[in-house]
This record gives structure tokens, sequence and C-alpha cells, in this order.
């Protein structure tokens, strides 16, 4: 049957077109009658779309002769419009205002494309408007500043994300639906390409397969098929915090490129440079960096039916660890002066992968897609250390993630919408530092999930995936959505199941800090982690207001966990010369069982004369057991909410944004340092755009941490944020669209 589709699709490829059309025409606002930028226009049963540039127009080429085509055209600040037009090169759609996001296409959760307001899964989205007006230069900061559902850890080398009480190891970050792996995945995301970001809370294994237990952050980016489009976007701020974005699309007949390039770096900084035994220590809190981030995909269009892309990914990332720096270190009773550090953090990653997209008809669509995700990290000493000199490298990690898909969605009928399809996973872990050699892992699945329209107002989503995996056999993740529709009001509800498999770091990587004294173990007699989760939501929107709410309960058994050795445990393991050298030894363990509740809010409300309110609240209740003591779940927040103001305005081909972002965290409990103390910030962004033919000029100027708010405790404390201080900030966007 596989070698009869693969046949058919490669004839279908090389019939040659005989005749083809162009659609094109101009986008513009109902009302006022100016251009609607950014419009999406997409051809109902085809593969074809494009945007409209910076005067509204579109042109979508290579369709085939026929006596009708169907338009769907979306916008984040538009009612959607449906437009039925034959062979035209003039058409003009008109689109209606709306001030609150109504017409968002989203594919998170099901797994094809839904506007948000008609998905049973309840999905968070995030899009690039919101992102630059709060003024957001990272994927973490983004998701910060925008989602109240999202909470922050922070220590010197970098920011770990907590989506709905359930750390980053428990998401699942995509790329256009292509997970993301190895440990810089956030990093890996320039903001200044992305076109949305959607956010599924609660276990979504069942279509996402393992480590979808928390949720999933599916980050879209924007691939236009317009002719050529160019953008750049400089942010610069205190302490050396700098922002490059570079990208550029270019469209021509059947072939398009997409190139994004990225630099950040920053300086290091303390806020208090004494640490918790009153000595000076030269070591920062939050550790300098640079980094390099370079993707590239080329489509290619064979037919309006049948597109193949490839894609890469190279991501360079190192710490900048101050050389020079000291700090007092206890040696027999008295502290003495030592050199803090002899190395720097490197991280590399690189991803390339091959995708086909071919839609046979208007009721089956098939896509298939294969990519191999690697990452290295290693130590490069800049000073001598035991036996590694000045230049010297060591690999800490290295792992490789091979993964390919066949997905087929297939419409038998008006009730049933059926996606189908099998995945295998290959992952391999080396690290000279922990002496391993070429271990690996595999798992395979496959998966089925229906979308159910049983009436106008009644939409349901059931699923299961089925997975065997090397190290701990067959598992099966089911999951159900049902929503009810009537009016403007929209209710949910959801069950679902998740599976997380130990990682091969888990199972067999060590890791000594001598900074800490303490030391880590593998643990090969880990289990899988296994949930169970359940909501419920209500939602209200019209075209000025939206308002949603939501229950969630998350279950989990044999959660992993950090646990320390006795010393009883030690000697029986064979790590006593190890505990000569480290105060503690600890290694991941199975906790008996976590349980995590939430509520959270989100509303949306058009005040009118320009203004906008927004926020987010969300009241977390965690509780992980082991061994019979309870306590919240690791780097847990109880209380965090968002709060947003914006002020937009036009005068001409100018236009103003004024936007006020608060976020606010209660105390974050860690399982190894124990409680952080609760902290907010609060940034006033500013932006100003200009429009001059095909050319925008955006400026900006903002303060961050308008109330400077710092954690001046001493350092190696469990801080709450990194954060420097206030400071000013001015960026620059150019862009261009043809």
């Amino acid at each position: 049957m596989l070698k009869k589709l693969i046949l058919s699709v490669f004839a279908f490829a090389t019939i040659p077109v005989c005749a083809q059309v162009t659609l094109g025409g101009i986008v513009i606002d109902s009302e006022t009658g100016k251009p609607v930028q950014g419009a999406n226009i997409r051809v109902e049963h085809s593969l074809s779309g494009t945007s409209a540039n910076s005067k509204g127009e579109f042109s979508i080429t290579n369709l085939p002769e026929q006596e009708s085509y169907k338009l769907s055209v979306t916008h984040v600040s538009y009612l959607p419009v449906t437009v039925t037009t034959g062979p035209d090169n003039s058409i003009i759609i008109k689109m209606q205002e709306s001030y609150i996001n109504l017409g968002q296409v989203v594919v998170t959760g099901t797994g094809t494309h839904r506007r948000m307001t008609n998905s049973p899964v309840p999905i968070q989205v995030i899009t690039a408007k919101d992102i630059e007006n709060a003024g957001a230069t990272s994927l973490e900061d983004a998701l910060t500043k925008l989602s109240p559902n999202i909470t922050t850890m922070t220590n010197g080398m970098g920011t770990f994300l907590n989506l709905n009480g359930m750390s980053q190891d428990y998401m699942i970050i995509l790329e256009n639906g292509h997970r993301l792996g190895g440990d810089e995945r956030m990093a890996r995301i320039g903001t200044g390409n992305i076109k949305r970001i959607e956010i599924q809370s609660g276990a979504a294994s069942a279509l996402y397969g393992s480590e979808a237990i928390g949720g999933v952050i599916n980050i879209i980016t924007d691939d236009s098929k317009n002719g050529i489009g160019a953008s750049s976007y400089t942010h610069y701020t205190s302490h050396g915090r700098f922002t490059q974005t570079v990208d550029a699309d270019v469209s021509q007949g059947r072939l398009s490129s997409y190139t994004t390039y990225q630099r950040k770096e920053a300086d290091n900084w303390q806020v208090n440079n004494i640490d918790e035994e009153g000595n000076k220590t030269g070591r920062p809190m939050s550790m300098g960096y640079r980094s390099d981030n370079l993707s590239q995909r080329f489509s290619y269009a064979v037919t309006d039916k049948l597109n193949i892309s490839v894609r890469g990914n190279y991501n360079d990332y190192e710490t900048r660890r101050p050389e020079s720096a000291t700090y007092f270190k206890k040696s027999g009773g008295d502290f003495k002066e030592t050199q803090a550090y002899t190395y720097n953090m490197s991280h590399r990653t690189w991803l390339y992968g091959l995708s086909a997209d071919y839609m046979i008809s208007s009721a089956a669509y098939i896509e298939a897609d294969f990519y191999s995700d690697n990452f290295r990290s290693s130590y490069r000493y800049f000073s001598k250390s035991g036996s590694f000199l000045p230049g010297d490298e060591q690999v800490r990690k290295q792992t490789a993630y091979y993964d390919g898909t066949l997905k087929g969605i297939f419409k038998p009928n008006d009730m049933n919408k059926l996606s189908v399809g099998m995945e295998y996973i290959n992952e391999q872990l080396d690290s000279e530092s922990d002496n391993i050699s070429s271990e690996s892992m595999f798992t395979a699945a496959a998966f089925v999930q229906d979308e159910l329209s049983l009436t106008d107002d009644i939409q349901a989503v059931a699923g299961v995936r089925y997975l065997y995996n090397g190290n701990f056999r067959s598992h099966a993740t089911p999951n159900v959505s049902l929503m009810y529709k009537p009016g403007n009001f929209r209710f949910r509800a959801a069950w679902s199941a998740g599976y997380r498999a130990p990682t091969l770091s888990q199972i067999y990587a060590t890791d000594q800090a001598k900074s800490t004294s303490r030391a880590t173990v593998g643990n090969p007699e880990l289990k899988p982690e296994k949930s169970r989760s359940a909501s419920l939501n209500a939602e209200f929107s019209n075209q000025r207001l939206s308002v949603s709410v939501t229950g969630m309960v998350n279950n989990v058994t044999d959660m992993i966990n950090y646990r320390v050795l006795s010393d009883a445990e030690i000697s029986a393991m064979g790590y006593d010369d190890l505990h000569a050298q480290f105060s503690t030894i600890r290694q991941r363990s199975n906790i008996d069982e976590a349980h995590i509740k939430s509520l959270s809010a989100n509303a949306n409300v058009y005040v009118g004369a320009g203004f906008t309110l927004g926020g987010g609240y969300i009241l977390t209740d965690s509780k992980a057991i082991s061994d019979g003591k309870e306590t919240p779940v690791d780097k847990s927040v109880k209380h965090s909410g968002n709060v947003n103001a914006r002020w937009d305005h036009n005068w001409g081909n100018y236009h103003m944004n004024v936007n006020l972002n608060g976020h606010i965290q209660s105390e974050r409990w860690s399982s190894t340092y124990g409680y952080a103390p609760g902290y907010s910030q609060w940034d006033l962004n500013t932006t100003h755009t200009f429009y001059v033919e095909d050319f925008i000029l955006e400026p900006g100027l903002g303060i961050e941490n308008i109330f400077n708010e710092r954690d001046t405790r001493p350092w190696n404390s469990n801080f709450s944020t990194i954060s420097p201080g206030r400071a000013v900030y001015v960026s620059l966007a150019l862009k261009f669209r043809k």
C-alpha cells in the first residue's frame, strides 16, 4: 500500500502542467479602505497561499485551471473572510476590524487547521503583534510576559520555564509542528520570524508522544510566499545586552527560500558581590554569553497540491565567564582566595530535515517528515585545570535525535476527520566527561485521532497513541475532548493520559559541581513517568471582549526528581571515593506521586479610543509526595499573573503604540534550595511605525523593570530574579516586503 502511494505521488509530480492560473488582488479595511498588511490568504483544498504585502497586495501563482477558487482570509486584527472567485488578478477583499483576536487559525491540539474559537482543545495564542508590543527579544521573554501560565526559574546559566506547575522538562517545544531537542531548545527560535505561539496545557501524549505531560508550545514561523521580504531588528540595553535579527524571504515561481539569523550577547553582572559566608566573590549573578543562530528552509511547490521542503538550523552558544574572577573557598577551616573559573561552556546544536506534503483530494492529505536534531555540550578551558590545558576541549554531553513520521488526514464524511500516523524515534548519547559511549534508545509509535462534528454546536476529539520503547516496553495514551459552543460561548471538557520515558541523560549521565560540592550520579533503574490530566474550560468572546476560565487537574505517578543519597547508599553503590571529593551525592529517582491542581483566568477587552486592557491569573496547588514527605512540586509557583495595557493611534503614515506589561509571581519552591521570594517586573515599551512605500521604519524606546526590582541577597542564593535593575532600551526595526 505504501509503495503504491509513493509511486502515485511520484507519477502525479511528473505530470506536466498545461495550464496555470494566477490569482491576485488587494486586501483592504472595510471602513477606512486602507490596505491590510500581513493578511493571510489560503486557497482551500490546496497547499497554495500567501500573505499581503505593505500595500495589501497579494498574488498566488501556479494554480490549476478551474471555474472557481475559494479563498480563506485571516488576520489577527480582523474577522475571518471567505471569498469565492473565478480566475482574476483584481480581487478586492474587504475585512472588518476585530479588536479581539477571533479569526486566528491554530493547529496544536488537533493536528489540523482550525480557528481558535472552533477548537475542542483550548489553545492560548501569542501573536507576532503581541510580541512586538511587549518588546520581547527572546522566546522565554515573550512567554513569561504574555502568558500567566508560564513562570520562570533563573540562575547564572539562564532561564528555565514552568508551565501550569510543571517544569520545561515536561513540555514539548515544536517549531511548525516539528519537535526541537537538545538543551538549548528555546535559544534556537528568533522572535523576529515568529508568526504566533500556540500553547496547549495538560497532557498531550496521544498526538505528540513522550514529554508532553505538562503541555505543548508550538512556534509557527512567518513563511510568506509573496515575492521578496526582508527585515532587520536591533535591540540594545544595559550590561551589553544586544540582539540583532535578520530575516530574508524570497519566493520566485515554485521555489521559496526562508533565512533567519540572530545574534545575541550579554556581559556578566552582579547585584551583590558578597557570598553567603560574607566573603567577596567575583562570580557573576548572570553569566555573560554570545549566541549565533542560523536557520534556512527551501520549499518547492511541485504542484498546488504537492510541496517538498528541506530545512536546517545551526546554533552556537558559549558562555563568557570572567577569566580573572576569584572567590574565597573554605580550606582547612580558613577561606582561601581561589580562581573561580577555568573553562567556558559551549553548546552547539545542528538540525537537518526533509518533508513532503501532498493533498490527494479535498478529503485526503498526507505528510512525511524526517529530521535529525543534534546537540553537543563541551568544556572549553582557558586556564589549566588538572590535566587540561588552555585551549583544550572536553565533551560534556553529545546527543543525537532522529525522527521519522508519516501522517495522513482523511475526511470520509462531514462528521469525521481522521488523523492517522506512525513515528519512529532513535536517541543516542555520548559523553567524554562521564565515560559514556554510544548509549541509545528507540521508540516506535502509531496513533489515530478523530475530530467529530456531532452537530453545528458540538465538537469532539478522541484519540490514542500506542508506543513501544526499547528500554521500557509498551504503553498507550488515550485522550478525549468535547466542546459545546452556543452563540459567543464555548464550554470544553478534556481528559488525557500522559507518558514520559526517562531520558538517556537521566539514566546514565553524571555531573560534578565543585562550586557547590555536589555530584550527581546516573540511575539505570528509573521508570517512566505517567499522568492523568482533566480540565474544564468556559470561554466568552465577541469583537471587543474575551474571557476564559480553565480548571485543571494533573496527577503524575513515578515522577522523577533529585534525591540526596545517604552515607549507607553511597557506600553500597561504591561512591566512597566520589564522596571524599563532594559533600553531597544525589541521584535522579522516581518519587511516589505528584498532584497538581490549577485554576486560571484570562481576559482581554477593547475599551475604546485605542485602549486595550488584558491580563491573566493562575492559582497552582502542587504536591509532590516522596517517602511520605509532602512538598510542592519542584520549581512550582502558587500565584502568577500578567497585566497588559496598550494604546494605539494612527496619524496618517505614522502609527504609535504604547504598551505597559507586568509579570507577577509569588515565591517559587526548589527541592534543592527551598523557597525563592516572589517578585514582579513592569516594563514600558513604545514603538513608532513609519510607512514609506514598501518599507517600514520602526524605532522603539522603553524602560525595563520600571520599579528597579532586584534580588540583592548574597551570591548563590535561590534568586527570584537575576534582573540587574531598571534599564532603558533602544531598538530599531526595518522591514521590506514587495
